[in-house]
């Protein structure tokens, strides 16, 4: 079989177009050929694992929190800018697609998608290099492992285990990067990192959908705030292709918004083209029949150097334009300064945060500072809470 004929091989289930498990193909990950959780459960009645692993996602504290945890723009500047909840259902939706296409597990890839996130910061990037800076004689900060962290250990829902229990593919796939020495402490999970072999296409699918979601609504919160002009974007070969395309369709006359959501998501269904096209190329042309396979072939979920290089171009864009603007870095300084003062509090206070982040009293003095802790509870934190902590703390100096 080609692959094709892949996206002919659906079935409605629910109202959503989705992948038969007995349909998909050989080299995507099938739920019974999972490897396992970390503690051993009864399979579910109606449900394969990998949906299991998507549903406690959704049901845990830490995916709800990301309604309040920024994405580049704090929450309560505009009701319409992206928070890292929003951007992560975008990463599900776009990467759900992709999947579809190519034959593989749409399921997975939602769960991936869906928890890639958990382990951010309030503040956004600004708050895990404050939280980093902070840990660096402690460990450091990284919010992938942080991810990880959250589905394993933080989670507090189940009588018989901590953390979600998902399972082995799901937490392949929201530990996109790790260090060598992260890695031998994570047994199976951190062998690709030593011996650099590849993780599942779902994993993989996943960490590219990430850069194609933020890259186009970044683009569009940049001009809702007045940051960016679509002008300046233009001089982009990605933006400006889709802009005039537009504009040669409709006329100058359609409002800004129109014109903007146009051009953003002509962008979308482009590069989304592109990465199906030439991941289900390169897939063929590596032959690759089974999971295993994949393993061992070089990453093959990937874009044409063509888009690839138009999409880093954009990236750029957005760092020099958007993401380093005085406004953007003002905001990220106050981030940094309220997350730092709280940290500092929290190491001289230890019994300041509540007990749950609090180290056993017959391990370590109740208020001696766990510094991995004091970064579990900060890390949780959304920005309100860390705000509304912060104003506390200053008020009673």
């Amino acid at each position: 079989m080609r692959l094709s004929l892949a996206i002919m091989m659906t079935h409605t289930y629910n109202g959503f177009w989705s992948n038969s498990l007995s349909q998909l193909a050989p080299f995507a990950a099938h739920p019974e050929a999972s490897k396992g959780r970390r503690y051993e459960e009864p399979s579910a009645a109606r449900r394969d694992d990998f949906a299991r692993d998507r549903d406690r996602i959704v049901h845990s504290n830490a995916f709800r929190r990301l309604m309040y945890k920024t994405q580049v723009f704090v929450n309560h500047e505009g009701d319409h800018y992206r928070t890292r909840l929003t951007h992560s259902l975008e990463v599900a939706q776009i990467g759900r697609t992709v999947a579809l296409a190519l034959g593989l597990n749409e399921t997975l890839t939602e769960a991936i998608c869906l928890a890639h996130d958990l382990g951010h910061t309030p503040f956004g990037h600004a708050g895990q290099d404050a939280l980093n800076a902070c840990m660096r004689e402690h460990g450091g900060f990284e919010h992938n492992l942080q991810s990880l962290r959250i589905v394993d250990e933080l989670e507090e829902k189940y009588a018989s285990f901590d953390g979600l229990n998902l399972t082995f593919e799901t937490r392949e796939g929201i530990l996109k990067h790790c260090s060598k020495n992260n890695a031998k402490t994570l047994g199976a999970l951190g062998e690709r990192f030593l011996d650099r072999t590849q993780p599942s296409l779902e994993a993989q699918l996943a960490d590219i959908v990430d850069a194609v979601a933020y890259n186009n609504h970044d683009v569009e919160d940049g001009v809702r705030s007045g940051i960016l002009s679509m002008e300046a974007l233009r001089e982009e070969p990605l933006f400006a292709r889709h802009y005039d395309e537009v504009v040669a369709t409709y006329g100058h006359q359609l409002p800004t918004d129109r014109l903007l959501h146009e051009t953003k998501r002509r962008m979308i269904a482009f590069v989304v083209r592109d990465l199906i096209t030439t991941s289900e190329r390169a897939i063929n042309d590596a032959g690759v029949a089974s999971l295993d396979a994949v393993r061992a072939a070089p990453r093959l979920i990937a874009f044409s150097p063509e888009v690839g290089e138009a999409h880093q171009s954009l990236k750029r864009f957005l760092y020099r334009n958007l993401y380093h603007h005085p406004a953007v870095v003002a905001m990220q300084d106050r981030a940094k300064h309220m997350l730092t003062t709280l940290f500092s509090h929290y190491e001289r206070s230890a019994s300041a945060i509540p007990s749950e982040f609090r180290p056993l009293e017959h391990v370590t003095p109740s208020d001696a500072p766990d510094y991995r802790r004091i970064a579990d509870y900060i890390a949780g934190m959304t920005d309100r809470f860390a705000r509304q902590q912060f104003e506390a703390l200053i008020g009673d100096q």
